[in-house]
């Protein structure tokens, strides 16, 4: 069991960076507006959890404006779809050993 949990990412421990994660795993990419729409969060809330999310190279941030406005999209990187990959198998390993 220990092994188990040590598979567990930290990284992913708050749940608006699992939902971060889960949305840009299952889309190409993600706007900032869409992201605090699907999850319901501040502003705040998601500027600072995708911040770590890229600290950890788990995910790339495109800045660009369409037509005046700014757009944040956020993609998942490689590293971050392995890491989000290997924690939700720890996490089924763990459910299933219970």
């Amino acid at each position: 069991m220990k092994n188990i949990i040590q598979n567990i990412n930290k990284a992913f421990d708050h749940r608006i960076r699992l939902g971060i994660m889960s949305v840009l795993m299952v889309n190409e990419s993600a706007d900032f507006s869409t992201l605090k729409e699907l999850l319901g969060v501040t502003d705040g809330n998601l500027a600072s959890h995708a911040k770590a999310l890229e600290n950890e190279n788990y995910i790339t941030v495109e800045k660009q404006f369409i037509g005046k406005k700014p757009n944040t999209s956020y993609i998942a990187t490689r590293e971050g779809r392995l890491a989000f990959n290997n924690h939700i198998n720890a996490l089924e390993k763990l459910i299933s050993k219970s």
